[in-house]
């Protein structure tokens, strides 16, 4: 029997919302899915816990800083074809703000913006489910 092995790549993914029901979506800067909306996230660096790039990419992309015991685990998200680029493992975590909390675009987001959670716009990757999975708790 040959054995056969996958690259997988490790990522940590972020719901924000609000106590009045919107939540933060980024536009992408770069493909997959240039230009559409998605959850503030990326990859986990090496040496780093899902946790911490969660927290980390959050401040990174949107300019919303949490400490990490502020962000609850939403569950893993792991279908082989989430991402167009091939084999992506995330996981994904909550955190609820303020309707007050500024918000504010950097890295690879072109734009960072509330959304009403019940009038989203077509999202990238799996994104819809991890907001789902998200708000149905």
């Amino acid at each position: 029997m040959i054995e056969t092995f996958e690259t997988i790549r490790f990522t940590a993914d972020v719901v924000v919302t609000t106590t009045d029901g919107h939540v933060l979506l980024i536009e992408r800067g770069w493909d997959p899915y240039k230009g559409a909306w998605a959850l503030p996230g990326g990859h986990v660096d090496p040496g780093e816990t899902s946790l911490a790039a969660a927290a980390r990419e959050l401040a990174e992309e949107a300019g919303v800083h949490a400490a990490q015991a502020e962000l609850e685990p939403v569950g893993v998200f792991d279908q082989p074809d989430r991402d167009p680029r091939g084999r992506y493992v995330t996981v994904a975590y909550h955190l609820t703000v303020s309707p007050r909390t500024t918000v504010e675009a950097g890295d690879d987001a072109v734009r960072a913006e509330w959304w009403p959670v019940t009038d989203l716009p077509p999202l990238a990757f799996d994104h819809a489910d991890i907001i789902a999975a998200a708000t149905s708790r």
